[in-house]
């Protein structure tokens, strides 16, 4: 998003005289709207996925009853992702009964690995719906290159808020932006 706004700034420093700057300024403003706008609200893509019981999920009818939802990407062996997972697992009871929340964890370990993604979900309790992307096929639509990636998807279907890596309290952060959407959806 920076090189646009360096760009457009840098148009309307050095305009030529004889074009009309006011109707420029304008088409630059919308244009930046529907660039910054984009890059946030796209919808989900449609990545036909498995989920630990071998039903056929298809991803761009994920939702939670016009709530917003969270979409985690793990592996078995991201420690991360495991940490980040069983730090949620901790108060996910409380986020759904104050928000309704619904948890997506989308495993991304490879298909020769794909079998050890139920007993580590069994062994940590986790009552997450989970997704297993074995040939990286969401991963790669939502461009994502490192994890554990979390974003959060408004009641509509839009992504409102990603982030990528995990430090120890960052799930504060991340029901923060749920309750933000939880309160916009109530108050409406």
């Amino acid at each position: 998003m920076y090189f646009p706004f360096v760009f457009f700034l840098n148009f309307f420093i050095f305009v030529p005289s004889n074009v009309n700057t006011h109707t420029m300024k304008k088409f630059f403003f919308a244009v930046l709207c529907v660039l910054g706008a984009s890059s946030l609200h796209a919808q989900l893509p449609k990545v036909t996925l498995k989920d630990i019981h071998g039903k056929i999920v298809q991803t761009d009818t994920l939702s939670n009853g016009g709530k917003p939802f969270i979409i985690d990407f793990f592996a078995t062996w991201c420690k991360p992702c495991n940490r980040e997972l069983d730090a949620i697992h901790e108060v996910y009871e409380d986020w759904q009964a104050e928000t309704g929340v619904k948890i997506y964890a989308v495993s991304i370990d490879q298909a020769q690995n794909i079998n050890k993604v139920k007993p580590l979900v069994d062994n940590h309790g986790w009552e997450y719906e989970v997704l297993l992307d074995p040939n990286g096929d969401l991963k790669r639509a939502f461009g994502i290159q490192m994890i554990p990636y979390v974003m959060i998807i408004d009641g509509k279907g839009n992504i409102a808020y990603k982030h990528q890596g995990y430090t120890d309290g960052a799930e504060e952060e991340l029901i923060e932006k749920v309750r933000e959407l939880s309160q916009v959806k109530s108050e409406k």
